[in-house]
């Protein structure tokens, strides 16, 4: 709808019936996704008065923006992992405030990504998620009578991979995961422990790398911040924004996001002028 695909829609719907799972519902939601796309305003009005819930308003405010991801984090996993993120949070805006004056920004990308990275996709948050009541409303919501559920996973332990890509291969579940999804959901607490043995697949193990790294560098732009480079820091705190999907999906933009960090922390480290000035 905004011009940035370059696929037509004929190839898409395409691309949905060839891919042969929920068909119709998919091309209403590629329907509606255009329609969202081109008037947002008005699509919420009908879902609200077709009784949908609406989302809710985007944070504007850094204390909202805060709450709403210590809340996030103490169902994620419990209250000191929250605490964990909104102490490294008011570090950074004292540290902008003091150093960088009438200049914002980093805090909040400080505050969106840092959380980003916390709350990463596992198999024990995949389990809350489909356990926590707001998936089976929605069930609730869309299904009248009888229906069967089928969930594609691609557990990293547990999936075999492509021999043609090397990628691990999504399989069909029934309704019986739920119940490993209960027991998972109630399993959090080993996140990350010396018993998480969801934890020892290559995905985990970079997840949890990625978060003591960005700790590593978000407290370098804070040592290092002044008005001049305020700029610079808030583009490589915003970095983890562009990691995004799973699996070998996330490797490949985990390894770009990574090649640019290295860029600019160079450049932190060295600006043109003073490059300039020493030769």
């Amino acid at each position: 709808q905004k011009g940035l695909v370059p696929l037509s829609e004929a190839a898409l719907l395409r691309a949905i019936e060839l891919n042969g799972i929920a068909v119709e519902a998919n091309k209403q939601a590629f329907l509606w996704g255009r329609r969202t796309a081109h008037d947002g305003e008005a699509v919420e009005e009908l879902a609200t008065a077709a009784g949908a819930v609406p989302a809710p308003a985007p944070a504007t405010e850094l204390d909202d923006i805060v709450a709403r991801r210590v809340d996030y984090l103490t169902a994620y996993q419990d209250a000191a992992y929250a605490r964990r993120y909104s102490k490294f949070v008011e570090r950074a805006v004292a540290v902008e405030s003091d150093r960088a004056p009438g200049r914002t920004g980093l805090a909040e990308a400080i505050a969106r990504n840092y959380f980003k990275l916390l709350a990463y996709k596992d198999e024990y948050e995949v389990a809350r998620l489909y356990c926590d009541g707001a998936f089976q409303e929605r069930l609730d919501r869309t299904f009248e009578g009888d229906y069967r559920i089928r969930i594609h996973l691609a557990p990293p332990l547990l999936s075999s991979r492509d021999l043609a890509t090397g990628h691990l291969e999504k399989k069909s579940y029934g309704p019986w995961v739920f119940r490993v999804f209960r027991l998972l959901a109630k399993l959090k607490g080993l996140r990350g422990t010396p018993l998480d043995i969801l934890g020892w697949s290559a995905e985990r193990r970079m997840e949890r790398r990625l978060i003591a790294e960005y700790e590593a560098t978000a407290a370098t732009l804070l040592d290092s911040l002044d008005s001049d480079n305020h700029a610079l820091a808030l583009e490589i705190a915003g970095l983890p924004e562009k990691i995004r999907g799973f699996g070998h999906v996330k490797l490949a933009n985990v390894e770009q996001a990574k090649a640019r960090e290295a860029d600019l922390i160079a450049e932190l480290r060295n600006p043109p002028a003073r490059a300039s000035a020493a030769e």
